[in-house]
């Protein structure tokens, strides 16, 4: 497996903006989770409960298999400021895998693009941010699936 550490700033914010459309309903589903109940996971390290709620979450607008919980994440806390929670994920489907942070603030939601991995990865970097542009579309579930399953 090969691995990208970097890719140029265009595809990189290309990839992010794919996986970010993507973990849109994540975000709204994590965000039902009691702010308190998920810190109290986060800062006691209680992985098996992050893994369960990023899981449950995901299986709404993923295939089966396609996005984890990396068993990483943290949260900032401030006297002056709303809770961020970051969540270590990765995304793997057809021969990429990405890994990357979902980061939740009360209103908005962003991605970090960690590192990306191809399997037998080519010297095209283009080509390559492509299959993982079209493996995250294929990863999706058809709109309105999660509320017919």
């Amino acid at each position: 497996m090969k691995g990208e550490d970097m890719q140029p700033d265009e595809q990189r914010v290309e990839i992010e903006k794919a996986l970010a459309e993507a973990a849109r309903g994540l975000a709204a589903e994590l965000r039902l989770t009691d702010i308190v109940d998920l810190i109290t996971f986060i800062r006691t390290e209680n992985h098996p409960n992050l893994s369960d709620l990023v899981n449950s979450s995901a299986e709404l607008y993923f295939k089966p298999g396609t996005l984890a919980y990396g068993w990483a994440a943290d949260v900032e806390l401030r006297w002056t400021s709303a809770p961020i929670v970051r969540f270590d994920l990765e995304f793997r489907h057809r021969d990429v895998t990405a890994f990357f942070d979902l980061i939740l603030e009360p209103r908005l939601a962003g991605i970090e693009l960690k590192h990306v991995a191809y399997e037998a990865a080519g010297d095209d970097r283009a080509g390559n941010a492509r299959r993982l542009l079209d493996a995250v579309a294929d990863a999706r579930l058809p709109e309105g699936a999660a509320a017919t399953a």
